[in-house]
């Protein structure tokens, strides 16, 4: 028997609307951090048990995955949504606010889960609609690397998967909006540390000492160069220092400056280049200074970079669901995401579904202590999900 998606879907969906919301506000009054999302994905794990239809398993021990197998063969589709929290005192003063002293749902992914939830719910009651399997994955610790996802995928969790999906809230784009990108869309965030070791004494003496705040400041405004001057301006590339760290007191020269930042690049062999890039210049500004120095580089998660295919089934189900008002057509940005770790096992799409309102004041960006939703954004995203399974399996 065949079903009406267009309209039975949205039905659903509607018909869904508080119970996913309800399902969000829990998530965001009791948020928990990377690693350790034990009530988190306890709650996730019930509450999938209660659809029916689904094989519920705990790949790691605070991820869960569900798996629907339809009535009949065909592909397998995996959906993703991240679980965990960060370490924020939350402000906002609703009566579902944390209750959990310094951490915080600022990104979104209580929202993420909630959808996934009710996604699972629904598609679970039509399993006899369902050609393939949709896989649900409920990834812990996308926040900190080395992060959830390739555990996950080391845990097996993408193995026979034909595609995969998922979606950011985005509070910089309005409610109704959808945001797709095709190819790169995020790119690879890596982390550096400099440690410059210079001579500290008196401030009214720095001919006496080897002033470590003078020659890391040179380290941090030369670092600029490598975008500037040694990469192609057609490349995107960015090396941000975050923190800068030394002295003790206003007449103190101090011996030693830390520094710590990240860069973001989309093209492999560009990344690959960046820390001997990065190292030439810090060994030579604090050799000219008779400074040392110490230089550590991590790389993070790789870029994510949407299939053409996987993506323009998405563009195609917003444009049919929501029509071509609601589509936004956007460019990559520098952020990171794990959800790249997915990627290398199957071809798939990470796309955006608005969740600002600036009417309602729903504008804080990600990450800031008074972030929000709208939480009408959250149909949307399950009416994505609902349209494009049908359009991947059948």
């Amino acid at each position: 028997m065949k079903i009406d998606t267009t309209v039975n879907l949205n039905q659903l969906a509607e018909e869904t609307k508080e119970q996913v919301i309800a399902w969000r506000r829990h998530l965001h009054q009791n948020p928990e951090l990377s690693f350790h999302e034990e009530k988190t994905s306890q709650f996730i794990y019930d509450t999938l048990q209660s659809f029916g239809n689904l094989e519920i398993t705990r790949p790691t021990k605070t991820s869960v995955v569900a798996r629907l197998i339809g009535a009949e063969p065909g592909k397998t589709l995996a959906i993703r949504a991240d679980m965990d929290a960060l370490p924020i005192q939350e402000e906002n003063t609703f009566e579902f606010a944390s209750q959990n002293p310094g951490v915080m749902h600022a990104c979104g992914h209580d929202g993420h889960t909630a959808m996934l939830l009710g996604t699972a719910k629904i598609l679970s009651g039509l399993k006899d609609q369902i050609k393939g399997e949709v896989r649900f994955l409920f990834q812990h610790a996308e926040e900190l690397f080395p992060g959830g996802a390739e555990e996950m995928v080391q845990a097996g969790v993408m193995d026979g998967v034909d595609l995969v999906i998922g979606t950011h809230l985005w509070s910089p784009i309005e409610k109704g909006k959808v945001g797709v990108v095709y190819g790169s869309m995020m790119a690879s965030p890596d982390t550096f540390w400099i440690t410059v070791n210079g001579k500290g004494g008196h401030a009214a003496l720095p001919h006496q000492t080897i002033d470590s705040i003078a020659v890391a400041a040179q380290v941090v405004t030369n670092l600029q160069h490598i975008v500037s001057r040694n990469t192609d301006p057609l490349d995107s590339l960015v090396i941000s220092v975050t923190q800068f760290i030394g002295g003790t007191t206003h007449n103190v020269i101090p011996g030693q400056v830390k520094i710590w930042g990240t860069v973001r690049s989309f093209d492999p062999t560009l990344r690959e280049s960046i820390p001997a890039k990065m190292e030439r210049v810090v060994k030579g500004i604090t050799e000219a200074h008779e400074a040392s120095y110490e230089f550590k580089y991590e790389f993070g998660y790789r870029p994510v970079i949407n299939d053409n295919e996987v993506t323009a089934v998405i563009e195609e189900t917003v444009r049919e669901v929501f029509g071509e008002e609601a589509l936004d057509m956007m460019r990559p940005n520098m952020g990171g995401e794990d959800f790249s770790a997915f990627m290398e096992k199957a071809p798939g799409c990470y796309f955006y579904v608005g969740a600002g309102n600036e009417e309602q004041g729903i504008t804080y960006p990600h990450h800031h202590e008074r972030f929000t939703i709208d939480e009408d954004a959250l149909e949307i995203g399950v009416k994505t999900f609902l349209h494009a399974t049908f359009k991947f399996l059948a």
